[in-house]
């Protein structure tokens, strides 16, 4: 199937590409929020050097690492992308990338099978690219969604995929704490074992599911057609062409500041949660990751109440009651005290979470001309704003903890950037009157 033969608002294509939510997802949730950090912070802390560890020579906080670990690896990742999709775009790859840094990304996860204490800073690599495969294969994915489903449709195709996504990934964890509490079973003996085996889990699960939207999604045509231009010529022309084109829409210019400020906040406090948890009341996996699975399937109620809303008053006005709740989120973390004010927090982290992720994806994918042939570099944009988000976001947290040796600091600053963002939000809504309107 061509680029130009796509159907849009099939339900078949659609549930395919919901599928790599479904397989990637799992990325997500076990890597990023819950067993790995839980892990990772377990092993690092010894008797004899507390939390700091040695990395390549360099003495580090155990939380600091990973979070400057995953920072420069986004950091990477948004320096590339723009260039990459430009590619993709100019040569017709989008599919081949979307498998290249899934591949990367799936067998990076399994990597992590070999990770312990003393083989920290191999864990590290693989962490950090596990991390660039979910960037780029989710940037990829992203930008079918305005091939797929016409604007009005998007907001409830975006919910579709991230709530895919939250059941996949909470299907994989439910099997993975079958190792994790019942290692008995198995005749598990080494306590690291279950973790470890999780991660390979991940992998197989993102790799193995990925193939459904492989076989699926349709392959683009290549834009740049002049055989005389070389690589970087053609990456050039198609960079320029789509750079042009978001110049001159002012929705875009004013959206993307405003999801810069307050994707710095969510991506930041989905990525610590767990180990903020773990270092400031000491709850341990048994409390925790329960925490961090309750947040994903209250995220599935909140991606799809979100749509609802923004179907009945506008997607910016939910947006902007979304960052409010944001703010109070992480004034809550500051003066968090118990073990049920962490849940009660981990519910409404859930709810907003799963809401701002799918609103903004759709949001964006709404401001992009109907007219527009092939759309990666266009998503590209929007993928290299999140992932420089993630990098102010993570590395302001680790540098606050690094310099005050508390956690409780970084996480009220995030407040910050939400404010910062709900202010850039107002711009939007005032020039903004048409386009992303509520349907009738």
């Amino acid at each position: 199937m061509s680029n130009n033969e796509i159907k849009k608002n099939d339900k078949r294509l659609i549930r395919s590409w919901s599928m790599y939510d479904w397989a990637n997802s799992a990325y997500n949730l076990v890597i990023t929020s819950t067993i790995f950090p839980v892990y990772y912070t377990t092993i690092t802390k010894t008797q004899e050097h507390g939390d700091n560890v040695t990395f390549f020579g360099f003495s580090f906080i155990n939380t600091a690492l990973s979070n400057f670990a995953l920072g420069i690896a986004y950091l990477i990742m948004a320096l590339a992308l723009p260039f990459l999709s430009a590619y993709a775009d100019a040569e017709g790859k989008k599919r081949f990338f979307m498998k290249l840094f899934t591949y990367v990304g799936a067998l990076s996860c399994m990597g992590l099978f070999f990770f312990k204490l003393e083989t920290l800073e191999l864990g590290i690599i693989f962490f950090a690219l596990a991390a660039m495969g979910y960037i780029g294969g989710l940037a990829f994915n992203n930008s079918y969604l305005p091939q797929i489903a016409t604007p009005d449709q998007q907001d409830r195709v975006s919910a579709q995929g991230f709530a895919y996504g939250y059941v996949g990934c909470v299907t994989l964890q439910l099997i993975c704490f079958v190792f994790i509490f019942k290692p008995e079973w198995f005749g598990i003996t080494d306590l690291s074992f279950p973790a470890r085996f999780s991660f390979f889990l991940v992998g197989l699960w993102w790799m193995g599911f990925a193939q459904i939207p492989f076989r699926k999604l349709p392959a683009n045509k290549p834009q740049v057609k002049d055989p005389e231009l070389g690589f970087f010529q053609k990456v050039n022309k198609e960079f320029q062409h789509v750079f042009g084109h978001i110049k001159q829409i002012k929705a875009i210019r004013l959206f993307l500041p405003a999801y810069f400020f307050y994707a710095i906040g969510v991506q930041t406090i989905m990525v610590v949660a767990a180990a903020f948890g773990e270092k400031e009341l000491e709850l341990g996996a048994d409390k925790l990751i329960p925490a961090i699975l309750l947040i994903q399937l209250v995220a599935i109620a909140g991606a799809y109440l979100m749509s609802f809303l923004a179907n009945k008053i506008g997607n910016i006005p939910v947006l902007m009651i979304v960052v409010c709740m944001w703010i109070c989120i992480c004034i809550a973390a500051y003066f968090l005290s118990s073990e049920f004010e962490f849940y009660a927090i981990a519910f409404f982290v859930g709810l907003m979470m799963g809401g701002i992720q799918s609103l903004s994806r759709s949001t964006y994918s709404k401001l992009i001309p109907q007219d527009i042939g092939d759309t990666t570099a266009f998503f590209s944009f929007y993928d290299v704003t999140e992932k420089l988000a993630i990098v102010v976001g993570l590395f302001s947290f680790a540098f606050i903890e690094q310099i005050t040796h508390n956690i409780r600091y970084s996480a009220l600053f995030l407040s910050v950037y939400f404010i910062i963002g709900l202010l850039l939000l107002f711009r939007v809504l005032k020039y903004n009157k048409t386009i992303l309107k509520p349907v009738k």
